[in-house]
């Protein structure tokens, strides 16, 4: 069945030659769609020195069409190995590797996939050691993989793993343990938000930095763990993290992002299928559509934390600065984070005539105009950033209802058709997104909105998701 018959063999016997270690067979391999092919796959181990020396466990699957078409691979981890996911590496053990993205024949050979894949991992281990207590709680999640690389999980299944979740307790999972991260754990916990946070670290190597010293000072109700199974029924989940890698384009940045949460997502979404998935990496709008896509919840339950930090600076400078209470509480910033945000309202006073309501607009456009000019100055640092999600969590959780801006599903306002996520007003709750609140029809707002839904639908579209 394979139609290249002489040339795949050839290879192999590459492989075999150079990697002793490899064993073969064929098997069935079930794809996304849910077809199934007898398909050859091997299985052995890499060696890889990152410090110590490790044998590293993979299992390479060889299309039919190889070798015009690259295999897919995965790693097969041990029940005491946890996988780190990573830049190459998702949550399933699915290895991404630019070669194989750049898979041309005759250039592209087995043995290079392989020499590659070392050295990636030598840059970054894609498995550690558990702990026994970790390595028991690892195996439903082992079972979890080894299911989704034989396409037979349905991610919308109901998860039965560990964790209460009787309706009075409240765990928030942050993900990622970088400087965002730790202020939005330091800020949920302030605010009394959840029973229990839990910070998932994926770094490398043993706890450090602001991870490390949460461990030290032991911070009441605050659990640090590498394993995605500690956060099991999570009301809400935040999405902290960014890639550092040495990306050289701005397209090429977002999409190492991409592929960071293409190991997150699925792993999150299996442990919390009731949670709200809270997105604060960057760039917010884009990485809340990539959650939204990966997760498969609905649109209500993927959101951005958007202009909600700007919004809420924005009233406190018209109530306590310019002395505007009266618009204050109407006042939001909306459509996309950074220069292209803008203000708006979410309704306006009835006056007498034409003339009136002119002058009471032209009136409230100075003082806004004057309120963006002094936020524009102010900057977001990680611990403002982490008070704003702990004031979203805290909507959410405790199901108050309050109107916050927000990164949402645009489409279909304010002419909108493309699946974007833009800032607008919306009121929250435990389901996430409860109902939009309507904006005042501002053509020079519209106009804005559908300018951001433009550059960043296409900006998507150059995505590999």
């Amino acid at each position: 069945q394979y139609k290249f018959r002489d040339l795949t063999i050839e290879e192999l016997k590459n492989v075999s030659k150079t990697y002793p270690n490899f064993t073969f067979s064929m098997n069935t391999y079930t794809f996304k769609d849910g077809s199934q092919k007898d398909l050859l796959n091997f299985s052995g181990t890499v060696p890889v020195k990152y410090g110590n020396s490790y044998n590293i466990p993979v299992c390479l699957w060889i299309l039919d069409s190889h070798p015009f078409a690259p295999p897919i691979c995965f790693l097969k981890p041990t029940a005491n190995m946890g996988i780190a996911v990573g830049k190459h590496v998702d949550a399933r053990g699915r290895i991404y590797l630019p070669y194989l993205q750049n898979w041309s024949h005759p250039k592209s050979t087995l043995i290079g996939l392989i020499k590659e894949m070392i050295a990636k991992f030598e840059e970054e281990l894609p498995l550690y050691s558990l702990s026994s207590s970790d390595a028991a709680r690892q195996s439903e999640l082992l079972s979890y993989i080894a299911k989704i690389t034989e396409g037979e999980t349905d991610m919308k299944s109901r998860s039965k793993t560990g964790g209460r979740n009787d309706g009075c307790f409240n765990k928030i999972t942050v993900v990622g343990a970088g400087d965002l991260g730790i202020a939005c754990v330091l800020a949920i916990a302030a605010k009394d938000v959840a029973d229990k946070v839990v910070l998932l670290d994926l770094s490398e190597g043993a706890a450090k930095g602001g991870a490390m010293d949460l461990e030290i000072f032991a911070v009441p109700n605050v659990e640090i763990s590498k394993d995605f199974s500690a956060s099991a029924d999570s009301k809400v989940v935040v999405l902290t993290v960014n890639s550092l890698g040495n990306a050289q384009t701005y397209l090429d940045v977002i999409q190492s992002n991409v592929d960071l949460f293409r190991g997150i997502i699925p792993a999150v979404s299996h442990y919390s299928q009731n949670a709200v998935l809270l997105v604060a990496s960057h760039p917010v709008e884009v990485m809340t559509f990539v959650s939204w896509k990966l997760s498969s919840f609905p649109k209500s339950r993927v959101i951005g934390v958007g202009a909600n930090l700007d919004s809420e600076r924005l009233q406190y400078m018209l109530t306590n600065l310019l002395k505007a209470e009266v618009l204050a509480k109407d006042a939001w910033v909306v459509g996309e984070q950074g220069e292209d945000k803008v203000p708006s309202w979410t309704s306006c006073n009835v006056v007498a005539n034409q003339t009136e309501a002119m002058a009471a607009r032209n009136s409230r456009e100075q003082v806004a105009n004057r309120a963006m000019e002094v936020l524009k100055g102010k900057g977001q640092r990680s611990w403002s950033v982490g008070l704003s999600v702990a004031d979203l969590a805290d909507s959410i959780v405790k199901d108050k209802r309050k109107v916050h801006s927000v990164s949402t599903l645009a489409k279909g306002c304010c002419n909108i058709n493309s699946e974007v996520f833009l800032s607008l007003p919306c009121i929250l709750g435990t389901s996430g997104v409860i109902e939009m609140v309507r904006l005042e029809e501002d053509p020079l707002v519209q106009e804005k909105l559908q300018s951001s839904a433009g550059s960043i639908h296409d900006l998507q579209q150059q995505l590999k998701l």
